[in-house]
This record gives C-alpha cells, sequence and structure tokens, in this order.
C-alpha cells in the first residue's frame, strides 16, 4: 500500500509540474488530468482516501479548464465517493458540485442520484432537517424524469423522517399520495395497505379522533379491501381506545397485531407517543377528580 501511495505522489507531481509549465493551453490540462488520474487511481489502491478525493477535486478542475462539464461531474463524484470513507463534509461539498454540474448540462436523473446520496449521508449524521431538504430536491427530479419508483422512495424517507420532527400533516399527505398512486399499479397494488396504516399512524399521533374516524373512512373509500384487513382493524382498535381513553385497550390492539406482523422501529416509536399523551390525558384527569 505504502508504494502504490508513492506512485500517487509521484504522479501529482508530474501532473502539478505540467500545470507550472510552458505549454499548448489545451494539451496541457489534458496531460495534467491523466496523471492526476493515475494519481486518484494510485492513491486509491494504497487506501488513501483523502488524497484520493483531493486529487479527484484537482482533477475535476482540469476538466473545467476544457470545458468539460460531464467530466469534471464525474470526478467531483469520484471525489464525493473517497471522502465518504474519512470525511462526510468533504463528501457532501463535492457532490453538491457534481449535482450543480449535471443540473447545468441536463443530466437530471444523474442530479437526483446525487441529491439521494447527499440525503444518504445528512441521514447518517443524524440531521433530519437536511435530509428532508435532499431527498425533496431528488424526488423532485425524479419525478421530472418520470422515475416513479424511485421519487416514491424519496418521498417515504421524508415522509418518516417528518414525522419523526412531529410533522404529522406533511406524512400524511405523502403516505397517503403514494396510497392513491399504488393502487393503479398492479405490482404496487399490495403496498397499498402499508402507506394507509402508516398515514393513519400519524393521524393518531395528532391525537384529533375525529380527524382520525374521518381518515378511516377516506380510506375505505380509496381502497374498499382496506377495511377487511388487520391493518384497518388496529386503525379501528386504536382509535376506538383513543376515544373511550382506555390504555390497557390500546396496548392490547398493539400486541395483537405485533404477534402476527412485527412492528418496525418508526411505527413503535410513533405508537409510544400516541400511548403517552393518552397516559399524561389520563393523569390530567385524575388530578381534577
Amino acid at each position: 500500500m505504502a508504494d502504490q501511495i508513492a506512485r500517487g505522489v509521484e504522479f501529482e507531481k508530474k501532473a502539478e509540474k505540467k500545470l507550472s509549465g510552458w505549454g499548448l493551453f489545451g494539451s496541457k490540462y489534458e496531460d495534467a488530468a491523466d496523471l492526476f488520474d493515475k494519481a486518484a487511481n494510485a492513491f486509491k489502491l494504497g487506501k488513501s482516501w483523502d488524497q484520493a478525493g483531493a486529487v479527484y477535486v484537482k482533477l475535476a478542475s482540469c476538466h473545467l479548464k476544457l470545458d468539460s462539464k460531464h467530466e469534471a461531474a464525474n470526478a467531483y463524484a469520484d471525489a464525493a465517493h473517497c471522502y465518504k470513507k474519512t470525511n462526510t463534509k468533504e463528501s457532501i461539498s463535492c457532490l453538491e458540485q457534481s449535482v450543480n454540474l449535471f443540473l447545468e448540462i441536463g443530466r437530471l436523473n444523474m442530479s437526483a442520484r446525487y441529491y439521494k446520496e447527499i440525503a444518504e449521508l445528512y441521514e447518517q449524521e443524524q440531521n433530519l432537517e437536511q435530509t428532508i431538504n435532499y431527498y425533496e430536491k431528488a424526488a423532485d427530479l425524479f419525478q421530472s424524469e418520470e422515475v416513479t419508483t424511485s421519487a416514491n422512495q424519496c418521498k417515504q424517507k421524508i415522509a418518516q423522517f417528518a414525522a419523526q420532527l412531529e410533522q404529522y400533516p406533511k406524512a400524511i399527505e405523502i403516505y397517503e399520495e403514494i396510497a392513491r398512486q399504488s393502487l393503479n399499479n398492479n405490482l404496487l397494488k399490495y403496498g397499498v395497505k402499508g402507506h394507509l396504516l402508516n398515514a393513519g399512524i400519524c393521524q393518531l399521533c395528532k391525537a384529533d379522533v375525529i380527524a382520525i374516524n374521518n381518515a378511516l373512512e377516506r380510506y375505505q373509500e380509496l381502497d374498499p379491501t382496506f377495511s377487511g384487513t388487520r391493518e384497518y382493524k388496529l386503525l379501528a382498535d386504536l382509535a376506538a381506545a383513543i376515544d373511550e381513553e382506555d390504555i390497557a385497550k390500546f396496548t392490547g390492539a398493539i400486541k395483537e397485531f405485533d404477534s402476527m406482523t412485527q412492528l418496525d422501529a418508526w411505527k413503535t416509536t410513533l405508537l409510544l407517543r400516541v400511548k403517552e399523551a393518552l397516559k399524561a390525558k389520563e393523569l390530567e384527569e385524575d388530578d381534577l377528580t
């Protein structure tokens, strides 16, 4: 590995020398680009990710001097993928540069892919506001390119994190929209009850019994088969338990569903919020009596 790093340093020095020397404008940058590319590959083989990332940024600059925006965008993306292993902030910065260039040359699909990658990096950092922001940018571009599956994947992430941030109306709107779209697609129909369950759980978090019951009616109109599902029964039982302020009934309904289909961490977290609110309400009323 040390040999590879030494080779990388040598190629990088040669590239810098090309740039500082005399030569025809175009050929000077082309020659330097070729050497920077070799240097970056050597650094990658030596697992020296920061050095590889920095050299890819220099390679991008050469491509920009040659007005090769597509190649520059790819070089920034390569830099980002190296930095991803060591420096999230630098990785995001390079992906931003890549996206901006791809947008300039009309490569919206590539821009969407890298916006999604930025969102995933923010997700790892637990920066949920920025995660939502970049998933929204990605979803918009995927939608404009009619890559519906990828757009919906991003939208589900937006809804998931919006709910975590207690932005329940936003999450509900997304889950309901995806459920509506999925009804018209034979491959996606089976997922409708899951999207409606997610929307329903967000409705429960708002603790408005009338709104919950109205939503359940709406979901039945949207998908007449929904009322025969275990997902519908869970939401209806939980709505009744909230209305009756019956914590035992609430817990029992969750246990019954969970024994057949395990609830994931996201659903469990939200349902726990609803249960805690129900407990607080009960204690408040006990204090009043």
